[in-house]
C-alpha cells in the first residue's frame, strides 16, 4: 500500500512539475516554425552555449542570483504572502552593491567589505517592505498593489542614485563606478564559477530545513494555512507579515548584491534583468520547497545563459525566453486543474499544509452528510 502511494505520488509530481515544462518546449517550438525560425536551430543553439565546453559554468553563475530570489519568495508564498515587489528589491541590493563597493573596498579589506555590502543589501530590501508589510498586518490591505507600487518606487529611487551621488564621474553614461576584480567575488577553484553559486546552494538547504524541520516552519505553514488558526494557538499575525515580508525582501536583494559582486562589477542606469518575473512559475513546480527549486532554476539558467545567442541566431528575439516561462506558467494551470479540479492549486501546498487547509470542508461535509 504504501508503495502504490509513493508511486502515485511520483508519478502526480512528475505530471505537474515536468509535464508543463515539456509542453512549454513543444509549443514554442510550434510557435518558432510558424513564424519561420528554426526551433532545432535554437534549443541546440541552448545547449551547445548553456551547456557544452566551458558555458555551463555561466549557467551555474547565473543560477546564484535566481536561486536566492527563488528562496525569497518561498519564504513569502509558504506564508501566503504575495511579494511582488521582487524588482524593485532585486534592484535595491545591487545598487548597494554598485554604489557602497567602491567606497568600501578603499576603506576595508575585501573580504570585510564584501560581508558589509551583503549585510547593508539585506537590511535595505528588509527595511523596503516594512509599508507593504504594516499595511498587510495592521489594514488587510492587499499586499499584491502595495509590493508593485514599492517596487515601481524602488526602480525609480535607484535609478536617481545612479545618476546621481552613485555615478561614476569618469563616463558620460549613467552608471555606477566599475568594481575592480580583485574585489568580485573569488570563484571556486579550477573553475570560473563565483561563490556565490555555493552561497545559493547553502541558503537553499538551509531554508529546506528551517521550513520543513523546525518550529519556524511549522509556525510559517499554520499562518499560511489560516491566520485566524495562528493567531487562536499564540502567534502575532503582524510579526509573522513583517518577518516573512522582512525574510523575502532581504533575500532578493542579497540576490542584487551576489549578481553584482558575482559577475557585473557596475550597474548602469534603467538596467532591470526582471529575475522574479522568470523564476515565479518555478517556485511554483517546485511545490515551495526550496531545494525542489534547485534543478528548476538550473533549467532557466541554462535556458537564459544559451537561449540569448541562440535566439539571435534563430532570428528570435531575445525576449522570446519570457514566451517559454509564461508558457510554463500557463501549461502549469492547465495540468492542476485537469489533475485536481475542486483543488485548484492545492497540490502546489506542503503536505501539511494542504490537510489543514482541508480539514475545514471535511468537517462542513461531514456535518452536512449527517
Amino acid at each position: 500500500m504504501n508503495e502504490t502511494s509513493t508511486a502515485q505520488r511520483f508519478a502526480q509530481g512528475f505530471v505537474r512539475s515536468v509535464v508543463p515544462v515539456l509542453l512549454a518546449l513543444i509549443v514554442s517550438g510550434l510557435i518558432m516554425l510558424a513564424i519561420g525560425s528554426s526551433p532545432l536551430e535554437f534549443f541546440a543553439g541552448v545547449w551547445k552555449y548553456g551547456i557544452t565546453g566551458t558555458n555551463w559554468q555561466r549557467s551555474l553563475s547565473l543560477m546564484a542570483p535566481l536561486l536566492i530570489v527563488a528562496i525569497g519568495l518561498i519564504v513569502a508564498f509558504r506564508g501566503q504572502l504575495w511579494n511582488l515587489g521582487y524588482n524593485g528589491q532585486y534592484l535595491l541590493g545591487a545598487v548597494t552593491a554598485s554604489g557602497l563597493g567602491p567606497i568600501l573596498f578603499d576603506v576595508l579589506p575585501a573580504f570585510l567589505a564584501t560581508i558589509v555590502i551583503f549585510v547593508v543589501a539585506v537590511l535595505v530590501g528588509a527595511v523596503w517592505s516594512l509599508i507593504p508589510a504594516i499595511l498587510k498586518a495592521r489594514y488587510g490591505t492587499n499586499e499584491i498593489i502595495t509590493s508593485l507600487v514599492m517596487s515601481f518606487i524602488a526602480v525609480g529611487v535607484v535609478n536617481l542614485l545612479i545618476k546621481g551621488i552613485f555615478k561614476d564621474p569618469a563616463v558620460s553614461t549613467p552608471q555606477t563606478p566599475v568594481i575592480g576584480d580583485d574585489y568580485l567575488l573569488p570563484f571556486i577553484p579550477g573553475t570560473e564559477i563565483h561563490i556565490g553559486f555555493v552561497v545559493a546552494i547553502a541558503l537553499a538547504i538551509v531554508a529546506q530545513y528551517v521550513l520543513s524541520r523546525t518550529s519556524f516552519g511549522l509556525r510559517v505553514d499554520i499562518f499560511g494555512a489560516s491566520p485566524k488558526a495562528a493567531r487562536h494557538v499564540g502567534l502575532n499575525s503582524t510579526w509573522m507579515v513583517i518577518l516573512l515580508f522582512a525574510l523575502s525582501s532581504g533575500l532578493i536583494a542579497l540576490a542584487g548584491s551576489v549578481d553584482i559582486l558575482g559577475q557585473f562589477a557596475y550597474q548602469r542606469a534603467d538596467w532591470d534583468p526582471r529575475y522574479g518575473d522568470a523564476v515565479m512559475p518555478l517556485v511554483f513546480l517546485a511545490r515551495f520547497r526550496p531545494v525542489a527549486a534547485i534543478p528548476f532554476v538550473a533549467f532557466y539558467a541554462v535556458l537564459a545563459t544559451g537561449g540569448t545567442l541562440a535566439s539571435q541566431q534563430a532570428g528570435l528575439n531575445v525576449d522570446f525566453l519570457l514566451v517559454i516561462v509564461g508558457l510554463i506558467l500557463l501549461f502549469m494551470t492547465i495540468t492542476e486543474y485537469l489533475g485536481n479540479r475542486r483543488q485548484l492549486g492545492q497540490s502546489y501546498l506542503p503536505a501539511g499544509l494542504r490537510r489543514t487547509v482541508l480539514q475545514p470542508f471535511r468537517k462542513e461535509s461531514e456535518r452536512t452528510s449527517a
